[in-house]
Order: C-alpha cells, then structure tokens, then sequence
C-alpha cells in the first residue's frame, strides 16, 4: 500500500464516521415533524421486520405532525403496532386509511437533555475521527522505518501533515453540524 493509498483510506474511514454522526442527529427528536424519525421503525410484516418507509408513504403535514399512509391497507394495524413498540413516545391515532402522529414539543429541560446527547454524540464522532488518524500516523510512521519502502521521512511528514489537516477538518465539520442542531432545539 502506497502512502497516498493509506491518506485516501484514512479520508474515506472519516468521512464514513461524519455520515454516521449525519444519520444519528436525524434520529434525534427534536420537536419538530421529520420524516426521519420514523423511516427506520421496525414493522413486522408479513413474518419479517420491514423498514416503515419500505410498505408505507410518511409526509409530514404541519409542523408537529407526521402522516402516514400504507401502501397495503391491511398493514395499518401492523405499522400501529410496530410505531408503539418502538417506545418513541408518540402516540400513533388511525384514521380511515392513515395514521397520524403528533409530535409533541419538548420541555426546556427535554430539549436541554437532547442537547447533551446531541454533544455526546459529536464527541464520540470525533474519538473515531482521532483514533483514525492515530492509526494512520503509526502506519505511516512504520512505512516509512521499514527500509524495504521507497518512502522518505519527508513523504512521511507530508502525509502526516495531511492526515492532520483532513481529521481538523472532519471535527469541525462535526462542530458545525453539532452546534446547528443545538440551536434548532434550543429555538422550538
């Protein structure tokens, strides 16, 4: 494996850790109707665990309520029953062929909580961003000792360096991310 090899790797692993943080903020309620809340709820259909967006459509009407409409009428009672084991504490209500879910708005104190584990979610995003550049580093580092490897010490450095540039800026594009979503809670 070549050094530019190893940087592109280590940019791909980051950027796969900053896509994960994306997906688990989507997760977090926030008060607001979001489609994403609900999309990767388990329903059991047909004997199988079915993802909610795979069997019906989910729209969300106004602000603090989402709408759904299965594509089987018959599945109605399955998605009720898979929206109510999935503990998100939203109380699913049908009505002829849909399903209507009121999202409730948070407490100050609820929304203070989703905020520190919005914080908590960065931070262990930016542990995976590190321990990959730690892991970069030192393969790095032996590529460059092991002599049966054409690389200088200045390839090293330079590559490092990159390293170093790419893991600055995966952690502040989580920063970013991280303290726009606080603010879109803190302002419901």
């Amino acid at each position: 494996m070549s050094l530019k090899e190893l940087t592109k790797e280590c940019r791909s692993k980051m950027d796969k850790s900053v896509e994960y943080f994306d997906k688990e903020m989507r997760g977090v309620r926030t008060g607001r109707a979001s489609t994403s809340l609900i999309e990767y709820v388990k329903i059991d259909y047909y004997g199988s665990p079915t993802d909610l967006k795979d069997i019906a459509a989910i729209s969300v009407s106004d602000a603090t309520q989402l709408v759904i409409k299965p594509y089987d009428p018959s599945s109605k009672s399955d998605i009720i029953k898979g929206l109510e084991a999935a503990d998100l504490g939203l109380n699913p209500q049908a009505e002829s062929d849909l399903i209507r879910l009121n999202i409730p708005s948070p407490s100050a104190e609820r929304r203070q909580q989703l905020v520190n584990q919005i914080k908590k979610m960065a931070e262990e995003s930016k542990i995976t961003i590190r321990n990959e550049r730690r892991d970069a580093m030192k393969h790095i580092d032996s590529m460059v000792k092991d002599k049966d490897n054409a690389f200088s010490e200045d390839d090293g450095k330079h590559h490092k360096d990159e390293v170093e540039s790419l893991t600055k800026s995966h952690i502040a594009s989580i920063d970013s991310k991280c303290d726009e979503k606080s603010k879109e809670i803190q302002s419901i």
